[in-house]
């Protein structure tokens, strides 16, 4: 019995498998939204997972010049880091299958593992559209963690913990992106770019260089690599929603929030054209960072005057 309990847990509840048709219906929100934006029809609700069956009936094609441990085991990394980090978070409202003190570290690594395994894919091989898509990859990574990282800190020490469990009951009586607007924005911000959405989508500029780092790539490896940007989508929104818009009490709480999150981000996707890489990189670490940076040194004298 508790075999099976864990076997359910594991791959529906609210995980696996629930966990990728969410990613695949967000990301149909996502484009459907942007879509309406820009007078288009936008696709059908099945579009996602209609690509999905498609990619994965297809062949996986190896270029000659890879190392084909690397090439075939990136794509699976890069899916079980995002589903690893979504056993510490409080999905759809319930309380994370796993927790443990200093869990909020831990989680922001493994959101950063897929792009670090896009970056190794592009230079696992000798296309040029690959290598400079690994290298817009990796130095936008570099430049958007640590942002991202500093504004859900910024909760985290206002709750006293560093386990994402507490910092989301702490939350639901408090609205800290009213006491926190910078590290709100820069969240949300920093998580498109680590998503390498529009407009800081210049890692994989398709007018440009094809399709990025994973030019070469097809078949199941390359929907492997979506399926875990999808997941990636879906854990960093409950995130944000958790530490900056209340916490998340329920699946009706954890859906409200969440999709006005992905509202928010559809316009800034429609109103932004793509920024140039120098642009992501240079603009965003120079204020993003010495911002939120300030607003965290303001909680901790604030913290430190309070009886």
């Amino acid at each position: 019995m508790n075999t099976l309990a864990s076997f359910f847990t594991i791959l529906i509840y609210p995980a696996g498998l629930t966990l990728i048709l969410f990613g695949m219906f967000y990301e149909w929100i996502d484009r459907k939204l942007v879509a309406r934006f820009q007078n288009r029809a936008g696709p059908r609700w099945f579009q996602p997972f209609a690509d999905a069956v498609k990619l994965l009936a297809k062949e996986q094609i190896q270029p000659g010049i890879v190392n084909p441990y690397l090439f075939f085991a990136l794509p699976i990394v890069a899916i079980a880091g995002a589903s690893t980090a979504a056993l510490y978070v409080p999905l759809m409202g319930f309380t994370p299958p796993s927790s443990f003190s200093g869990d909020l570290i831990v989680t922001l690594y493994l959101l950063s593992l897929p792009t670090m395994c896009v970056g190794l894919a592009g230079w696992n091989t000798s296309s040029r559209f690959s290598l400079i898509g690994a290298t817009r990859a990796l130095t936008q990574l570099f430049a958007y963690e640590a942002p991202f990282m500093l504004a859900l800190l910024g909760p985290a020490l206002v709750a006293g913990s560093w386990q994402i469990g507490e910092i989301n009951e702490y939350a639901q009586t408090r609205w800290l992106i009213l006491s926190q607007p910078i590290g709100f924005i820069v969240a949300l911000i920093g998580l498109m770019g680590k998503l390498e959405l529009p407009p800081f989508d210049a890692p994989e500029a398709e007018t440009e260089i094809v399709a990025g780092a994973l030019t070469e790539y097809s078949g199941r490896g390359l929907m492997m690599f979506k399926i875990g940007k999808s997941i990636e989508l879906v854990v960093g929104l409950t995130l944000v929603s958790a530490f900056y818009l209340g916490g998340l009490s329920g699946i009706g709480s954890f859906l409200l929030k969440s999709v006005a999150l992905l509202f928010l981000m559809s316009v800034m996707q429609t109103l932004f054209t793509r920024f140039r890489i120098d642009q992501t990189v240079g603009l965003w670490w120079r204020f993003g960072a010495i911002l939120v940076l300030a607003q965290i040194v303001v909680i901790i004298l604030w913290k430190g005057y309070m009886p």
